[in-house]
């Protein structure tokens, strides 16, 4: 099929292929709910195993005193991606009259590490509710850390935070801003296809080459005014 018969199909049909587009249009806008808030709160941290007083400042132990530090801040990472963390930042908070249930917490922690530091985040979508949420975090890892670390025989690391608790609004998420654009243009398309399946499968004869379709010859044409 040439262009020109595809525009003489849209020219018939340009109704049938905007309907759908119409419908999901309308019925986007009618039900359309802005995206609920998100806020995000981020801490470094660093950690090391407490030095013995008696412990000389040699090169060779300032070393090792940073390997160390790398491997508690790895283990940290590990215990603060398991669910038992969650639990206790949960129960933490329950202590300060705030529910929090630890699928929740767990569910909007990010923690990554990167020389020698741990770097958590936590997402909520009430402030209030996530500032308390990493206060209780904090006092979970610089308190609780001795059960996520049985290599120190039980001692608690150091944990050192490195940033203050700043809470803040995450924007709207690219998909929530352009699901009703896909669905209207998907719906664009299926109007498309609606249009010309109903014009392939019409038996109106209205020009030259569809009579000649059908085995006829044409004697004369009138044309159009």
């Amino acid at each position: 099929m040439e262009l020109r018969e595809y525009w003489r199909v849209l020219r018939r049909r340009w109704l049938l292929a905007l309907i759908p587009a119409v419908i999901v249009l309308a019925l986007g806008l009618a039900t359309y709910r802005a995206p609920a808030p998100l806020y995000n709160v981020g801490v470094r941290f660093i950690a090391s195993q407490t030095p013995a007083p008696q412990a000389a400042a040699s090169d060779e132990e300032g070393y090792h005193t940073w390997l160390e530090s790398e491997y508690i801040v790895n283990g940290l990472a590990a215990w603060v991606r398991g669910n038992r963390f969650g639990v206790a930042v949960s129960d933490e908070l329950a202590q300060r009259n705030v529910s929090v249930a630890p699928g929740e917490v767990s569910g909007g922690v990010v923690v990554d590490t990167s020389r020698s530091m741990l770097t958590l985040s936590l997402m909520h979508s009430d402030p209030d509710v996530l500032a308390a949420m990493m206060d209780a975090a904090i006092t979970v890892l610089q308190e609780q850390n001795a059960q996520a670390l049985p290599q120190l025989g039980g001692q608690a690391a150091e944990v050192i935070v490195l940033d203050d608790a700043i809470v803040n609004q995450l924007p709207p998420g690219l998909g929530s801003r352009l699901n009703l654009l896909l669905r209207v243009g998907l719906a664009i398309a299926a109007g498309l296809g609606l249009a010309f399946f109903v014009d392939y499968i019409d038996p109106t004869v209205r020009a030259r080459d569809d009579v000649e379709a059908l085995g006829l010859t044409v004697l004369g044409e009138i044309p159009p005014r």
